[in-house]
């Protein structure tokens, strides 16, 4: 090494990370060209966590505290080196600071309904959304499987993961927990817990914690949600006699609604006292079918050959004409016949 190699050459002595802002899992030291010198201070603030790794291999941990760099209190790290003056000169080997605080305010949701067999109403599509809040609890394996040699890593870069991991574990409870779609929308803290049980694994895997979990809802689609409100609605009827009734009688302002000039204000007001016979008939639970229409081919009686009405001891039917007169008429009004006596 050449002198000025040597002059330019810096020997670390205090090592410590200050977060520069929130959502930050991993730091890297930077190292460059510079040595650890031996007795030199780690400072390791509260919610976080050091890790020396040398030549790819994870050594000595180190918690909150302020910790010198000695042999005895780096066993690990120096059974790798094979250190042969006790620790005496200065060594190069790479620090990690892991936070440890709870990352709170992550959502989770279903970017599109799942489809999942109902007990009661069969297979379904839900979707679901909620919050959840994990930290660091494993530096060495979130190292080794996540963090890698990055210089550092966030939550933005591990939250896709940890989202399809919560989604999967939010499919497998509802399926194994046997219970209706109603059953668990009325209870989200439940099954918070079981999605919970089912996703807390998969964090572990990856050196996380999973520190809280929240279901903030259960619905189905649109479409869906519109059959549930019908199905619902007719629960609390009851009486289909009753829905008809209603039925009928939302329709009348839309009837009321069609004008037209006289035409049109008689059709409404027809249309109103045919729906209103409807009402009543449906109220008073009445039976009486409409005449169907006749048979194809049997014909319709004119209104004349009908049975002729009795007249009253007040009225009288003329003789010649039929024309419907006063009792005490003695010639018709519309042909002139003298009554009491046929022509």
């Amino acid at each position: 090494m050449a002198l000025g190699d040597f002059l330019r050459k810096q020997f670390i002595d205090v090592i410590q990370w200050t977060e520069t802002g929130p959502g930050v899992l991993m730091y890297r030291f930077p190292m460059r060209d510079m040595e650890i010198q031996s007795g030199a201070q780690l400072t390791v603030r509260d919610s976080q966590l050091a890790l020396f790794v040398n030549e790819g291999r994870a050594a000595d941990a180190f918690g909150p505290g302020l910790h010198t760099l000695v042999t005895q209190n780096m066993p690990l790290l120096t059974n790798l080196m094979n250190w042969d003056k006790l620790f005496q000169s200065p060594f190069k080997s790479d620090v990690y600071f892991f936070s440890t605080r709870v990352q709170t305010g992550q959502r989770w949701g279903t970017q599109q309904p799942i489809t999942i067999r109902d007990r009661e109403f069969g297979a379904v599509r839900l979707r679901a959304f909620g919050m959840y809040g994990f930290r660091v609890a494993n530096p060495a394996v979130f190292q080794q499987t996540v963090g890698a040699t990055d210089a550092e890593y966030t939550v933005a870069q591990i939250e896709p993961q940890l989202r399809n991991a919560v989604i999967a574990g939010f499919t497998s409870a509802f399926a194994n927990a046997n219970l209706p779609f109603l059953d668990m929308a009325a209870n989200q803290a439940q099954l918070a817990t079981q999605i919970a049980a089912g996703v807390a694994p998969a964090f572990e895997q990856l050196g996380l914690t999973l520190e809280s979990f929240t279901v903030e809802n259960l619905s189905l689609p649109d479409e869906l949600q519109k059959k549930l409100d019908e199905r619902i609605s007719m629960n609390m009827i009851g009486d289909m006699r009753t829905y008809a009734a209603y039925q009928a009688a939302q329709s009348i302002p839309i009837a009321a609604a069609n004008e037209g000039g006289i035409a049109g204000l008689a059709a409404g007001l027809g249309a109103g006292m045919g729906i209103g016979g409807l009402i009543t008939n449906a109220i008073a639970g009445g039976t009486q079918a409409p005449q169907a229409p006749p048979a194809p081919g049997v014909a319709v009686p004119p209104a004349s050959m009908a049975p002729p009405v009795s007249p009253s001891a007040d009225s009288k039917f003329c003789i010649n004409c039929g024309t419907k007169l006063p009792g005490i008429a003695k010639f018709c009004s519309a042909c002139g016949t003298a009554q009491g006596v046929a022509p």
